[in-house]
Parts: structure tokens; sequence; C-alpha cells
């Protein structure tokens, strides 16, 4: 599959470090979660929320939740691409969903569903984006060529026939 048919916008490139691997001599899950963090700083960059926004406006993001799923292994040395699909907005808030695919073959090797606060620092409490940001997340949406909810978006873990389960309320 060529890079023009991942799903999702582009928003990092990078290459699995030698002290991202771990005892099963793959990428350690801290590690995935810790590309996909810096591809969150990249979009936002993309999106205007820069350090020098974050200065001037005293506002910021917060992660509130997210969700990873591994799909296939990553080695030491091999490349990355990670690419975003904006699911929702509103005045205060942004749901996406990043995935992670091998640079060079192309396959899927992970995902991850974000959902990020505004919030003005000064108080520490969730507040509207900027026009100027929200003009610029509406942007980012308009420019999307797909709209199908990722498969992996909203999954609820479970064991489907558990030997034992603890009672839910």
């Amino acid at each position: 599959m060529p890079d023009s048919e991942l799903s999702g916008i582009e928003v990092v490139r990078g290459r699995v470090l030698p002290e991202w691997i771990d005892i099963n001599n793959h990428m350690n899950v801290a590690y995935y979660v810790l590309a996909f963090d810096q591809a969150v700083d990249s979009l936002w960059e993309k999106l205007g929320i820069t350090v020098d926004h974050i200065n001037v406006t005293n506002s910021s993001t917060f992660a509130v939740e997210s969700h990873i799923t591994w799909q296939k292994e990553l080695a030491v040395d091999e490349p990355y691409v990670i690419t975003s699909q904006l699911l929702a907005y509103d005045d205060k808030r942004i749901h996406q969903f990043m995935r992670m695919y091998h640079a060079e073959k192309h396959f899927l090797a992970a995902t991850a569903e974000w959902l990020n606060l505004h919030v003005d620092l000064s108080v520490r409490k969730v507040s509207p984006w900027p026009d100027k940001i929200r003009d610029q997340i509406a942007a980012f949406a308009s420019r999307q060529t797909e709209s199908a909810w990722p498969a992996e978006a909203g999954r609820q873990m479970r064991v489907a026939n558990p030997i034992y389960s603890a009672v839910q309320s």
C-alpha cells in the first residue's frame, strides 16, 4: 500500500530507537504511547497550539482519555508513520484517532484514540477553544477524505468467554 492509501492525515514520522526495545525484542508498549504522544504534539503544532500560543494565551490541552491497540510488532530501527483522523470536536474538546504504520511495509502496527480538553491554565479548568484554534480544527476536519468510524475506536476491553469475571455494577 503506498503512503497515499494510508488512512488519516500524516502528522509525524519516526524510527524505533534501540532503547525502545524490550525483553521480547520488540517495541515496548510505553514507547508506542510516547510515539503517539509526540504525534499529538505534532498535530497540535499543525492546529496552532504551539509553545508560543500556550505562553501567550495561557491555555493548552490535557488528555482526559486514551486507548491504544497493538496490531503488529515493530522492531529496532524500523521506520513508522503516524496519521490522525478527527472523529469529533466541540467548543472545548477534541476526539481524534491515530494510526501507526510501518513506513516502508505499510502494515498497521498500532492505533491510539485520544480525547483532549482545552484548558485555561490560569485556573486549570476546561475552557472554550480560541476562535483561531477552533477554525484550524475545522480546517483540518475539512481536509479529511474519510469519515468512516475506525473499527478500533470506542472499543470496550473484554474477554469473550471468561472462566472468571468480576461482577460489573
